[in-house]
């Protein structure tokens, strides 16, 4: 692994002489991740990867800024220094810059799970096999799996920057299926966070995985959900996948540029939501899947407040989009590994809490929707249209929960929903997951509060 007694500034210099900016992006990386189906172990992959990426943006005038990107399989400063003469052909050159003092973040980890023998994590996954099999009737579908990697990785920039840091995630995903006279019903859980395999004291995988058959039985008799137009209530359980998707993408920078956010290019400063919505995104949040001490470009990470009070405060900028506007990043560069050029995104994207109970907003419903899990979902950001599955939800009538439903799913337009939200609850919930976007995936949590939507179009089956 990459340390800062293996990596001297002074030899990688000379590749950081090429346009406004240049940096250097060293990754050395490995991981295992292991597949449990049918009651068996179907399949373990192991591997490492290690290597660099050389990035520079070069004015073209205007604002514009052209990217030169290219990548090595290695770590080695001579093959990067030959990298760097092929992708600078014919592009002035400076001289190298000197490197400020390194600034290294190291991760506390409580039990590495490196050091957790395989015959361990293949157990785990079978007690989790069993105990639904055991328990639960109807089912038909066991899908078990678990993923750690480890990862340093240094950031060497054009002004001198040297960051050092790393990233130590372990991921457990289950999916039940159940069936019953020829119904299909699934249901899913997943525990994951910037830690090591303690992870697993503070969150029994046993116990969600028996959490995802529960909900994946007890859909099999509940009704088709009614559709039509009516009030929602989001459960804090339910995470922030809704916001994520609803605003979080339309708020990247390189959208916004591109023309591909029409609702909020343009709107700094103007009313985008209810008065009472309050949006961050934070990558600084202790030991959450999204956060990080410094993005892929080596900015110090640090709370974005997107929207206050309903207003449009700021977008999330990498340092190519921020020299596009004349300003400086605000932390959001990220990238997949050392193959892949940085690009905003997000890292733990939030609803800020209101001051509501959220029983008493669940009362306030007199025929609506009330959903304690988000399945998948999909938005388009140029015209803010979304389409969101249900993958838990019950029917509220006269203020009280009545019954399960399934086969829900919430239709309809980010901004228009942010405009309608009336009701924020004092409670907190997180999901977490990979957020895909231009062939790249980045660890993300989201989160919300119990929050009102009033009207809004449910579709059933």
């Amino acid at each position: 692994m990459i340390s800062a007694r293996t990596l001297r500034f002074a030899d990688w210099a000379p590749v950081l002489t090429g346009g406004e900016h240049a940096e250097a992006y060293i990754e050395d990386s490995a991981g295992t991740s292991l597949h449990f189906e049918d009651s068996s172990l179907q399949e373990i992959v192991s591997g490492s990867d290690r290597g660099v990426g050389l990035r520079y943006l070069r004015s073209t005038g205007s604002g514009s800024f052209e990217t030169i990107y290219g990548a090595l399989n290695e770590i080695d400063a001579g093959s990067a220094r030959a990298l760097a003469d092929r992708l600078l052909a014919g592009v002035p050159r400076r001289s190298p810059p000197s490197g400020m003092p390194i600034k290294s973040f190291h991760q506390k980890i409580g039990r590495h799970p490196f050091d957790v023998s395989m015959d361990e994590k293949a157990s785990l996954l079978k007690s989790c096999d069993k105990a639904v099999r055991e328990r639960f009737p109807h089912i038909r579908q066991v899908s078990l799996n678990y993923a750690e990697r480890m990862k340093r990785f240094a950031v060497l920039d054009i002004g001198g920057g040297f960051r050092l840091g790393e990233r130590s995630v372990v991921l457990f995903a289950v999916t039940v299926t159940a069936e019953k006279d020829g119904l299909l019903q699934s249901g899913s859980e997943i525990v994951g966070a910037l830690k090591g395999f303690e992870i697993f004291s503070e969150r029994d995988p046993v116990k969600a995985s028996c959490e995802a058959a529960a909900r994946a039985v007890a859909k099999l008799s509940a009704p088709v959900a009614p559709a039509g137009e009516m009030p929602v209530v989001l459960a804090a359980a339910a995470g922030g996948t809704f916001i994520h998707e609803a605003i979080g993408h339309s708020l990247e920078a390189d959208h916004i540029q591109e023309g591909t956010s029409p609702h909020y290019a343009g709107r700094r400063g103007q009313r985008v939501a209810a008065e009472n919505v309050n949006i961050i995104d934070d990558p600084t949040l202790p030991d959450a899947r999204g956060s990080y001490p410094f993005d892929d470009e080596g900015v110090p990470s640090a709370p974005t407040p997107l929207v206050e009070n309903g207003i449009l405060k700021d977008y999330l900028y990498d340092r190519l989009t921020g020299l596009k506007e004349g300003r400086s990043s605000n932390g959001h560069g990220r990238r997949e590994s050392f193959r892949h050029r940085p690009i905003p995104r997000m890292s733990n994207l939030y609803v800020v809490p209101g001051k509501e109970d959220p029983q008493a907003i669940i009362r306030s419903v007199d025929k609506g929707l009330l959903v304690t899990r988000m399945g998948g979902g999909q938005v388009n950001t140029a015209t803010g249209e979304f389409l969101f599955g249900v993958d838990e939800g019950y029917w509220v009538e006269g203020g009280e929960i009545r019954h399960l439903v399934r086969d829900a799913n919430l239709l309809g337009t980010g901004p228009e929903v942010l405009n309608s939200i009336d009701r924020l609850g004092s409670d907190m919930g997180w999901g977490i997951g990979t957020c895909g976007k231009d062939g790249q995936g980045v660890p993300v949590s989201d989160g919300q509060p119990t929050l009102r939507i009033p009207k809004i179009v449910v579709g059933g089956r």
